[in-house]
């Protein structure tokens, strides 16, 4: 049996968050359900191009907008625009596939039309029992990913 649990904060510019997940038995998968994103200050920026991720691991010193669907630690993706010359804010929300985790996740934003504005999210994640096998399999997975092999 599943559950969704929500999680919300701000992040700064070229900077990430840290949502800890991880348990000491990691008996407890997540998978993304949602993925929002919202300025602090909606409206108020002429213009707003925000792209927001959410990684496995983290990506201190290497924060970009840049979206590559080949990263291996790339479990979803936000573009936001906000325009007030412009019909209002738009937002296109991608997670990759359905994949199950069981330790932390790191949330990053940049602007590409270069605004500081801190932007509020909003993730929505289903938890899930996992048995030993399970846990195993996905606490390995995520060191080898940390360890990029």
């Amino acid at each position: 049996m599943s559950k969704i649990i929500t999680f919300k904060g701000k992040v700064n510019m070229g900077t990430q968050e840290r949502l800890k997940l991880s348990t000491i038995k990691g008996k407890i998968g997540y998978r993304i359900n949602k993925f929002q994103i919202i300025s602090t200050t909606p409206g108020v920026s002429a213009h707003q191009e925000i792209v927001a991720k959410i990684f496995t691991k983290s990506q201190s010193g290497s924060i970009s907008a840049l979206i590559d669907f080949s990263e291996s630690d790339l479990l979803a993706a936000v573009f936001y625009q906000d325009r007030i010359e412009t019909a209002g804010p738009s937002s296109k929300d991608i997670i990759l596939d359905q994949e199950i985790f069981n330790q932390d996740i790191f949330i990053t934003m940049q602007d590409v039309a270069g605004v500081t504005i801190p932007y509020n999210y909003y993730i929505e994640l289903e938890a899930m029992a996992i048995d030993d096998v399970e846990s195993t399999m996905l606490t390995l997975k995520s060191i080898k990913t940390i360890i990029g092999q």
